[in-house]
């Protein structure tokens, strides 16, 4: 079907999945409310979901006919591939990366693993369990590093470390988190985030923070951020956008999504980690690159949601 020709009806009802018990639920709660209101500004039959439970019981009763997911995170949350695969199981399309994709962005050891078995650059890693000897491990990859637990988003549980004596704290603090730990090489440079809505990969966006860092704080709560859009200019610009739908198809993903890249002071790209389900809050960056090409608010959530008419179509 023909993106000219969905009308409002074809969608039928839809879960808009927001929430859940993850550690982003407050930043899903205000991402589910743009959306919901975005698609029932359209004419869709669209109604808020929270959590998984809530939608499962709907799924049941056969009330929704697709979900589309902006519930974030990992336990609790929607990122991980576990709704994906419920979602499956009950023949019901949904936005945003399948089963695979899912699972395995959401694990940042992992999607690493996949990246540099291509040879396409993300910074050197150590994987940490509790109980390693991280000042050993440090000294390996040589201060600075960021610690980080491996299957959470948001700038959630992460640290960034210049001195050995404040590795414990940092180590404290990722170990708050379900699964493993990452101690990963601090890349000093510009960092940018680069969506991907289907094919198409948007331009990038330069983030500069009034900070030190671009932090949970600079995302979702401080008003004095700076974001450039296109963050990068000519080859450049190509350059970073081709590296990104590469490491996008490489861990599996589709429908949408974004990259996080680092760029080094002398122009070297590095891939830090996907979001399969991003944020579209009034500070999030899907719709701030969208909009440079002329794709408003609401037409992203409704093409977003369009690419679920495939799944039915096809069946998968």
């Amino acid at each position: 079907m023909s993106e000219q020709m969905i009308r409002a009806e074809d969608f039928g009802r839809v879960a808009v999945l927001m929430g859940g018990t993850s550690a982003e639920r407050e930043v899903s709660l205000v991402s589910g409310a743009a959306v919901l209101e975005a698609l029932q500004k359209r004419g869709v039959d669209a109604v808020a979901v929270d959590g998984i439970p809530a939608l499962v019981t709907g799924l049941v009763n056969k009330k929704y006919d697709r979900v589309f997911n902006i519930l974030h995170g990992n336990k609790g949350g929607g990122e991980n591939g576990v709704l994906q695969g419920l979602l499956e199981s009950f023949d019901v399309p949904y936005t945003g990366s399948g089963v695979l994709g899912s699972a395995l962005a959401m694990d940042k050891i992992r999607t690493k693993q996949v990246w540099l078995s291509l040879g396409l650059p993300t910074p050197r890693y150590i994987r940490l369990k509790r109980g390693d000897d991280v000042v050993a491990a440090a000294r390996n990859l040589g201060l600075p590093v960021i610690i980080k637990p491996s299957c959470e988003g948001s700038s959630v549980g992460v640290s960034r470390v210049f001195e050995e004596s404040d590795l414990e704290h940092a180590v404290d603090l990722a170990s708050r988190y379900p699964g493993e730990m990452l101690m990963e090489q601090l890349i000093q440079g510009s960092e940018f985030s680069v969506p991907v809505l289907g094919e198409q990969v948007l331009p990038s966006i330069r983030i500069v923070p009034a900070g030190e860092y671009y932090d949970y704080h600079a995302k979702y709560v401080a008003e004095d951020t700076s974001y450039i859009c296109p963050g990068l200019e000519g080859v450049a610009e190509e350059e970073m956008r081709a590296l990104v739908l590469k490491a996008f198809k490489a861990v599996g993903c589709s429908g949408w999504g974004r990259i996080d890249v680092m760029r080094d002071q002398q122009g070297n790209n590095y891939l830090l980690e996907v979001n399969t389900a991003p944020g579209m809050t009034s500070h999030s960056l899907v719709p701030k690159s969208a909009s440079q090409v002329g794709i408003e608010f609401d037409e992203l959530v409704w093409r977003i949601l369009a690419d679920t008419l495939k799944q039915s179509s096809t069946g998968a």
